[in-house]
């Protein structure tokens, strides 16, 4: 998948401390897209979106916890 014109977006809980940042792209076709800000060329999660509700909603309801 070619994702050199995809619009990433940076996650609003980053600020604008330049550290941990997640951005996600939703506009890819059948796929969300999730990659580190600090490395824009580096590697690509990509989701589809049942699995992507499924882990936002595991976020949400805290199932990762560190």
């Amino acid at each position: 998948m070619n994702l050199s014109m995809t619009v990433w977006k940076k996650s609003s809980h980053s600020g604008n401390s330049g550290g941990n940042c997640v951005e996600v792209a939703t506009g890819l076709p059948g796929a969300i897209g999730v990659r580190d800000s600090k490395k824009p060329a580096g590697p690509v999660l990509l989701f589809t979106p049942v699995a992507w509700s499924a882990f936002v909603n595991g976020l949400k309801g805290g199932t990762f916890v560190a």
